[in-house]
C-alpha cells in the first residue's frame, strides 16, 4: 500500500505537522497540531484529506496549540496520554513562560482528549497506529508507530543527531533514556524516523551516529 505521508513545519518552533492517509482524498490522521490552524488545514487540503483523528505526541504548546481549533472546526477526535493532561489544561501558563504574555489566537484545548495507553492501536482510514508511551521529554510523551510501513513518528523523543530536551517541567533525562532503550532501540533498524522537529532520519543512522543512542548501545 502506498500511503500519503506529508509534513509541514509550522509556527515559531518550526514544529513538524504530519498528515497520514492510505490514499489521497481519504481519511487522515494528523500527528501533532502546532498553533497554526490555517497551516494544518492547508496541509490537509493539499492532499484532499479529511481528518479522522488527531494524534498528539505530547502536551507542549508547539505540538498541541491548534488541537482545540481543529477539533471544533472538524469534529476530529484528539488523542493524548493522560499523564500530559496537566500541560494542556492551562495553555496560557506555557505561553506566558515562553513569551511573557498570551499572544492573540484560539488557545482553548478541545473539550476532551481521548486517552492514549501504551500499546494501544488506533485504526485510522485503514492504517494502524500503535502508541508507544515514551516518557522523559514529558510524562505523557508518546511515539506513534506504523509498523506495517516501517515508520515511527517520534515527536520530541528522538531527532536526527539528538534527543528531546529534559529541562522543562515534567522532563527527566534518565526516564527518556529508559524509554529509548525499552521502546525505540528494539525497533527494526530500517525504521523511518519522522520527528517533531527537523529532518527525517532512520533508526540505523541514529544508532550509528547519534551520541545519545551510542551511549545506550555502548
Amino acid at each position: 500500500m502506498a500511503i500519503v505521508c506529508a509534513s509541514r513545519e509550522l509556527w515559531l518552533a518550526q514544529t513538524n505537522c504530519y498528515v497520514v492517509a492510505a490514499e489521497r482524498g481519504g481519511l487522515a490522521a494528523v500527528v501533532d497540531a502546532p498553533p497554526d490552524p490555517a497551516g494544518v488545514a492547508a496541509l490537509l487540503a493539499t492532499y484532499d484529506l479529511v481528518p479522522a483523528a488527531l494524534l498528539v505526541t505530547h502536551g507542549h504548546i508547539d505540538h498541541v496549540g491548534a488541537a482545540g481549533a481543529l477539533a471544533r472546526s472538524t469534529g476530529v477526535t484528539a488523542y493524548l496520554h493522560p499523564d500530559d493532561d496537566w500541560l494542556v489544561a492551562e495553555p496560557e501558563v506555557q505561553l506566558r513562560a515562553l513569551f511573557g504574555m498570551v499572544p492573540d489566537g484560539e488557545w482553548a484545548p478541545p473539550e476532551r482528549f481521548d486517552p492514549l495507553a501504551d500499546g494501544q492501536v488506533l485504526e485510522v482510514g485503514g492504517l494502524a497506529f500503535e502508541a508507544l508511551h515514551t516518557p522523559g521529554h514529558t510524562p505523557g510523551h508518546c511515539c506513534f508507530q506504523l509498523a506495517e510501513h516501517g515508520i515511527l513518528f517520534s515527536g520530541d523523543q528522538l531527532f536526527a543527531g539528538s534527543i528531546g530536551r529534559t529541562d522543562l517541567p515534567g522532563g527527566d533525562y534518565d526516564t527518556l533514556m529508559r524509554s529509548m532503550a525499552d521502546k525505540v532501540l528494539p525497533l527494526p533498524a530500517d525504521t523511518r524516523v519522522l520527528p517533531g522537529h527537523g529532518p527525517e532520519t532512520t533508526l540505523a543512522r541514529e544508532r550509528a551516529t547519534n551520541p545519545f543512542l551510542r551511549e545506550l548501545i555502548g
